[in-house]
């Protein structure tokens, strides 16, 4: 790579070998991310593309760089979140389910529906000929039962879906009554989800043209319980509907909106929430529940009564991956020879697919776990799975932090799985903090020295060794510094405990804990092995209900005044918030701007210093200052606009500036950079100092927050938190708030998490960095595996009593940590 200066790189030139294990490192925001992904992959995939044709030189922009030469067709195994349709699973996402379909379509034992003989399968029962109908004898009454194929073990298709619930496995109703106000009129706001007059002008004509349609009185402005039933049918269900039709069964429905195909309030809602996977903006009206016919199985009764090795489809599905294997090994050793002909292949690939899952630390998951419950991490791990099988070989692998979310015990299993893919005769680029990775690593690109403008730089690679022998390298003097943890006194809190008893929600094997309060406690344990079910679907939702959620009480509530829970979730989907909008700063930014001589010579107020309504943004973006540029068959684009040259506003805003900066500019600065600017303007400043405390100062104030990672997004919201300055005792709940930080920004969030605990709070991790666990004053080990194997307390205490457990995988990592 030869002059790279995409985003903050500064004439980036080095040399990456092939076919090793290199690991790209550096402090948070030092420019990885660009240096990987921003600029060779980005190159990779554009002249892959080229190259087949695909597209031309100008819809896909080249990366700043001079050159790269030597390229190999690149993979990316990415952290984006899994499908959100909730009929996505971990079984049909690796397509293990479709193994055990076929499977139990050609070797499941089912009763007679006629008599409750079992029916041994035969090899007439081919499943290969599966979605062809066909019957079959009961070889004790005669009597014809229908042939089974793989689409009776399906939830996606009506032969093998519980009719009840489609084959969701839940049953989904709507609020009817959180949609209308009842007593207003439909101009007064009456269709509650009508948020905008433009909306409810639209469809309001539509409506009406109906009305006159059908001879129907209409009255825009009465009362909605005024309605008569076909008006009201009208409103809610359309035209098309049967319950409105009944009315005027005779007419036949418009044709064209505009002649008045008024599709119906409730009918609209139930089409966007079925489009979308419940993710539409009225998802909130939606109440879901376990459908009472299949018990959350998804499928319907006789396909759960058909049997392989003692167990059903639905009861393989639910356990976890590991136990799954094992029943899968068991049913092979069993095979008779002919059972042995018809599925001897399929029980091998099941076995060998689910072992790829297990090696990447994913063996406690389920088959019928919903995809779009996964974390990044686990995501980018399952797409690493089926890697592993594919075969190819001179292909660069790119991974974006996979041990997010892995106990140590695990890690070093992934470690096993990336030198096995280098083994094969592949290049591995893994963007990466955990110091057990950088080790086993052949080859080291350590960005840096700092973040944003204050990296961009390559400053040193090689061996680990090489790195912790340049000077100028922050993660070799890490290593440098690396050693036992100084001795210090662990905190014995405030005397007083907050005790869950009796926890039995998912996997948890009704454990009690007890958290001493005014202490830093970390909950630790395997990957699945009950964390985060015991510190947010128990502690946190029992605080937000008011009772007991999947416990049988918590005792100890006194003292504690608020509880603020940190997780990993997207801040918001919404394109305009950014940074600064979502900290509050930028109402400040507003204010300051407004009152500067220039504002205000100009007659200019808080309003036109806003991007998100008019007045002094530019309309052609809309204060976005990018416009999309929409491609053939490719995702749209977006490229500065035209107009404002990206800058969002008109220029009478941006010829008001502070110290020679305009509100544009101060959104294009890192928050680092803005601290130098506005060294001592209150809110503006110190949740600026946050941001920088908890590894964020590289962020730009103007970057849209839905292009953070799940890491980011929370110590975002932490920086938000500690911001309000809570006053009575607060306990906080955080989730992993160590992804995606380098060991030295780990040691600086370390000190802030001490900081709120010196202050009086109490602070709950979920954590698997051993720096942070082994800093805390208490520690909660769960497990002592993943799954079905999880869910117990294995031990607790302080990390040096942790330690001395010999049944804790935690507490032997400790006992390596303190040199014990």
């Amino acid at each position: 790579m030869r002059g790279a200066r995409e985003h903050n790189l500064k004439n980036v030139s080095l040399n990456i070998p092939k076919n090793q294990l290199v690991v790209v490192t550096g402090p948070s925001g030092s420019g990885k991310s660009t240096l990987v992904m921003d600029t060779l992959l980005r190159e990779c995939q554009r002249l892959y593309l080229e190259s087949r044709g695909m597209i031309t030189a100008e819809s896909i922009s080249k990366p700043k760089v001079d050159a790269i030469r030597g390229l190999s067709p690149a993979i990316s195994v990415g952290r984006q979140a899994a499908n959100r349709n909730p009929r996505s699973t971990v079984g049909t996402v690796t397509d293990i389910y479709t193994l055990v379909r076929i499977l139990f379509a050609k070797a499941g034992t089912r009763p007679c529906p006629s008599c409750g003989t079992a029916i041994v399968p035969t090899p007439e029962g081919d499943a290969l000929e599966a979605e062809e109908p066909g019957r079959i004898s009961c070889p004790r009454c005669g009597q014809p039962v229908e042939k089974w194929t793989m689409a009776h073990f399906s939830f996606n298709k009506p032969e093998g879906a519980c009719p009840a619930c489609s084959g969701l496995g839940q049953i989904v109703t709507l609020d009817e009554a959180a949609v209308l106000d009842e007593n207003r009129s439909l101009r007064d706001g009456g269709v509650l989800i009508w948020q905008h007059d433009f909306v409810i002008d639209y469809q309001t004509a539509i409506l009406k043209a109906a009305a006159a349609h059908y001879g129907l009185a209409f009255d825009e402005h009465a009362p909605i319980k005024e309605y008569g039933r076909a008006q009201r049918d009208l409103l809610l269900y359309g035209v098309e509907s049967e319950e409105f039709k009944r009315h005027f069964p005779e007419v036949k429905p418009p044709k064209t909106v505009r002649k008045g195909k008024f599709e119906g309030v409730i009918t609209g809602i139930w089409r966007r929430y079925r489009e979308k996977g419940g993710e539409s903006s009225e998802a909130a009206l939606f109440e879901s529940k376990t459908c009472p016919d299949c018990r959350g199985t998804r499928l319907k009764k006789e396909s759960r009564l058909v049997t392989v090795g003692g167990l059903s489809i639905d009861e393989v599905a639910s356990r976890s991956v590991a136990d799954a294997r094992n029943w899968a090994r068991a049913v092979l050793e069993q095979l008779t020879q002919q059972q042995r002909r018809l599925t001897e292949s399929i029980l091998q690939e099941i076995i060998v697919r689910m072992g790829r899952l297990v090696e990447v630390g994913l063996g406690y998951l389920s088959l019928d776990r919903p995809a779009g419950t996964l974390s990044g991490g686990e995501m980018q791990r399952l797409r690493l799975a089926s890697v592993l099988g594919s075969g190819l070989t001179g292909v660069v692998y790119v991974l974006d932090e996979p041990t997010v979310g892995l106990h140590p015990r695990d890690t070093r299993g992934l470690i096993r799985v990336l030198k096995r893919l280098k083994e094969t005769g592949n290049t591995l680029l893994v963007i990466e903090h955990n110091e057990e990775v950088i080790e086993a690593a052949d080859h080291v690109i350590d960005m840096g020295p700092g973040a944003g403008s204050l990296g961009g730089e390559v400053v040193g690679q090689g061996r680990l060794a090489d790195l912790i022998r340049n000077p100028k390298s922050v993660t070799g003097a890490h290593f440098r510094e690396a050693g036992r943890p100084a001795k210090r006194e662990r905190r014995k809190g405030n005397g007083r405990l907050l005790t869950i008893r009796e926890a039995f929600l998912r996997n948890l094997k009704g454990i009690t804990v007890s958290f001493p309060l005014g202490c830093l406690i970390s909950v630790t344990g395997v990957s699945g092995s009950g964390k985060s079910t015991l510190l947010f679907d128990v502690l946190a939702a029992s605080w937000q209900k008011g009772s007991p959620v999947g416990c049988r009480e918590i005792s100890g509530w006194k003292g504690v005044g608020q509880l603020i829970t940190v997780d990993q979730s997207p801040l918001t989907r919404m394109k305009r918030s950014n940074v600064a909008t979502y900290t509050d700063v930028y109402t400040h930014l507003r204010k300051w701007y407004t009152g500067l001589p220039e504002a205000r010579r100009a007659g200019l107020t808080a309003k036109h210093f806003s991007f998100n309504s008019p007045g002094g943004r530019c309309e052609k973006c809309q204060g976005l200052g990018v416009v999309p540029v929409y491609m053939h068959f490719l995702a749209e684009v977006e490229v500065h606009c035209p107009a404002c040259r990206g800058r969002r506003f008109q220029e009478e805003v941006l010829r008001v500036e502070y110290k020679g900066y305009s509100i544009s500019d101060v959104l294009d600065m890192t928050v680092e950079e803005s601290l130098s600017v506005f060294d001592d303007h209150g809110v503006i400043t110190e949740t600026a100092e946050l941001l920088r405390e908890v590894g964020l100062g590289y962020l730009k104030w103007g970057q849209s927050v839905n292009t953070l990672s799940g890491g980011e997004s929370q110590r975002i919201k932490l920086a938000k938190e500690l911001s309000r300055k809570a006053r009575s005792h607060a306990l906080y709940l955080l989730d992993e708030p160590t992804t995606g930080l380098h060991p030295g920004d780990v040691r600086r969030l370390h000190v802030l998490l001490n900081k709120l605990v010196d202050a009086g709070h109490t602070v709950i991790l979920v954590e698997h960095h051993l720096d942070l666990i082994s800093g805390s004053d208490w520690v909660i080990d769960l497990g002592p595996e993943g799954g079905e194997a999880g869910g117990n307390l294995v031990a607790e205490g302080t990390p040096e009593e942790v330690a001395r457990v010999e049944a804790s995988y935690t507490g032997q990592f400790l006992k390596e940590k303190l040199g014990i």
